[in-house]
């Protein structure tokens, strides 16, 4: 949980013997969103179930565990909005993180269905400063298979998993991350990932080209202080090349994100923004592959989200931007797909319980 919202502090739990202690929260959360101009044969707007979770997990000894089941769907900005049930059956299933872990000391050590280490945004929204992930968000992994090891020495935590990338089913990806607490204030963190193999096919959950990405790191800073939190961080993603891949000519894009999130003091309101600007590398003539809105596009994103969250309810409404350059036509927004900027409003409520 990034924030602004809070889960339950008192979640339900049970005592099973000789497993110990047992507790189970979860997330109850519709949307409603619309997009000016719609993508080409969508609607302008919808309202949907966006999440029906619960989690399911033991948090000490030296065996635990974690099983998130339910629906859920991941708005992104510039991007066409699936609902719930189609997300869940094209991407992870009704089980879409779960895994075990052996701890021991300061070293654990975990397997399963694991929530990726790249990137400063999470998965679902609730997890996160605003509704719609990010332009960045969009270029990374967000769920592998594999395993992890996690070792912590005073400020610094160390990460690195071996895993299959973009949910590929092929474990020929891995991921590292570093990340360092100067003090209480501030942390900076870098993060590296990569296919060290080939993988020549793709799905709805495994997008071709960026799961073959050779490198992709990110150096993210984070700043607390009182009601302020912010996150910069910068990435970085470059594919492979091949035939077999069908991609010509190695392509990168390259970005910034700034995300910042302000408690009204003696309110239960928040205040979030997130800036994004991304570019992809190549022309259409040099055999680039499209990872925007065309071979060598740029794009740009303003989101602004208000939260009210009171106990375990919460509603929070957001506007975002997206503005594209270099585009290639019929790829971008509208009708035709030749609207080089798109608004979306939006609004999530619930509950965590």
């Amino acid at each position: 949980m990034e924030g602004p919202l809070a889960v339950n502090v008192k979640p339900e739990s049970f005592d099973i013997p000789d497993l110990g202690k047992i507790y189970v929260s979860g997330a109850v959360t519709a949307i409603a969103l619309g997009d000016s101009p719609a993508f080409a044969g969508q609607k302008n707007g919808f309202a949907d179930l966006s999440n029906a979770q619960v989690f399911i997990q033991k948090v000490d000894g030296d065996f635990q565990f974690f099983i998130q089941a339910g629906t859920y769907s991941f708005p992104t900005v510039g991007v066409p909005y699936t609902r719930s049930g189609p997300t869940q059956s094209l991407l992870f299933g009704p089980l879409p993180q779960g895994f075990l872990k052996y701890v021991n000391g300061n070293f654990s050590i975990e397997a399963g269905k694991l929530p990726t280490l790249i990137g400063a945004e999470y998965g679902f929204t609730f997890e996160n400063m605003n509704i719609s992930r990010g332009l960045l968000w969009n270029q990374e992994p967000l769920v592998s298979r594999g395993v992890q090891a996690n070792y912590t020495a005073g400020p610094v935590a160390l990460s690195a998993s071996w895993n299959d990338g973009f949910y590929s089913s092929r474990y020929n990806w891995g991921s590292a991350s570093a990340a360092w607490t100067i003090n209480s204030s501030n942390t900076l963190a870098l993060v590296f990932g990569g296919n060290f193999g080939t993988t020549d096919y793709g799905a709805s959950a495994t997008p071709i080209y960026q799961n073959n990405d050779k490198q992709i790191w990110n150096v993210i800073y984070s700043y607390t202080s009182g009601p302020w939190l912010a996150q910069g961080y910068y990435q970085y993603a470059d594919t492979a090349t091949g035939a077999g891949i069908g991609i010509g000519k190695a392509t990168s894009t390259s970005g910034v994100g700034v995300l910042v999130n302000y408690a009204v003091p003696n309110t239960s309101w928040n205040i979030s923004a997130r800036f994004e600007d991304i570019t992809s590398s190549g022309n259409a003539n040099d055999g680039s592959v499209n990872l925007l809105y065309g071979v060598g596009s740029k794009a740009w994103s303003l989101t602004f989200t208000p939260t009210y969250q009171s106990g375990i309810f919460f509603t929070r409404g957001e506007v975002s931007f997206v503005g594209v350059s270099s585009s290639t036509s019929g790829s971008a927004f509208g009708s035709s797909g030749t609207s080089t900027s798109q608004t979306r409003f939006a609004i999530e409520t619930g509950f965590l319980f």
